[in-house]
């Protein structure tokens, strides 16, 4: 059976957006009056140096954490929490061991209720998408880095998400794993039609995949600042103004 993905909104307004933590009795502040509009089905990749606040961000979209000020709206609605039109996927895929790669991917839907057969058939859709389909009765265990990471993805996939929210993806993969991936996110973002927020600390991985970099100022009275990425798909890395963009970005922290 064949799954389409839906027409979808998947809009976010960030309207004056502010969180901070309290640490050992004083207040860091990570965010402050971010006022941020993602359009739909846009990539958006989100860079800083590292306490700029892209992971604090990413999860108060998820509904994860709560801001201190301010509100995200999705199709301009205020969310509260977690919500059916969000998906999370991190850096881990923290697969259940004892469950297979079917069953892992098929989980997302059944623990929402959903009927076990229809989870199931919907479930190998994605793995078949994700380029697993001869892996669906794999365990964990029997998995690459690479191809655990494919199964968070087909999980995410699997509810059908307006807004496919990932924390660092692919950190923990190695370089030419990470570029075959980068390769494979790219295309399944262009089928699945679904909002993309990316947190990342490779500039080059922003440039490739993102329609736009937000870039967080590690000092909190900056700006964040928006960068358009002007540029045809599939990218070339090695494109002239792919190499501009690069530039540009190491720039923003002060690289060369």
């Amino acid at each position: 059976m064949e799954y389409v993905q839906t027409s979808r909104k998947g809009e976010i307004a960030l309207r004056d957006l502010s969180k901070s933590f309290q640490i050992s009795g004083r207040s860091l502040r990570v965010l402050r009056n971010v006022n941020l509009d993602i359009r739909s089905g846009e990539c958006l990749a989100i860079v800083g140096a590292s306490g700029s606040g892209k992971t604090t961000l990413l999860r108060i979209l998820a509904g994860l954490e709560a801001a201190d000020a301010g509100k995200v709206l999705i199709d301009s609605e205020p969310i509260t929490g977690v919500g059916n039109e969000r998906a999370v996927i991190f850096q881990e895929p923290r697969l259940l061991p004892w469950l297979t790669v079917l069953e892992n991917v098929a989980f997302g839907l059944e623990v929402r209720g959903g009927d076990a057969r229809h989870a199931k058939e919907r479930a190998r859709h994605y793995i078949s998408l994700v380029g697993l389909a001869e892996f669906a009765d794999a365990y964990p265990k029997q998995l690459s880095g690479g191809m655990a990471q494919r199964v968070g993805i087909a999980r995410a996939l699997t509810v059908q998400p307006e807004i496919l929210l990932l924390d660092e993806p692919f950190g923990a993969l190695d370089a030419m794993t990470k570029l075959t991936m980068q390769e494979e996110l790219e295309r399944i973002w262009r089928d699945e039609n679904v909002t993309m927020v990316l947190v990342t600390h490779d500039l080059e991985e922003a440039i490739y995949l993102a329609d736009r970099v937000l870039v967080l100022p590690k000092n909190k009275d900056g700006n964040p600042k928006t960068i358009e990425i002007d540029l045809a798909r599939p990218r070339d890395r090695s494109e002239t103004r792919f190499v501009q963009y690069r530039k540009d970005l190491f720039r923003e922290f002060g690289l060369h």
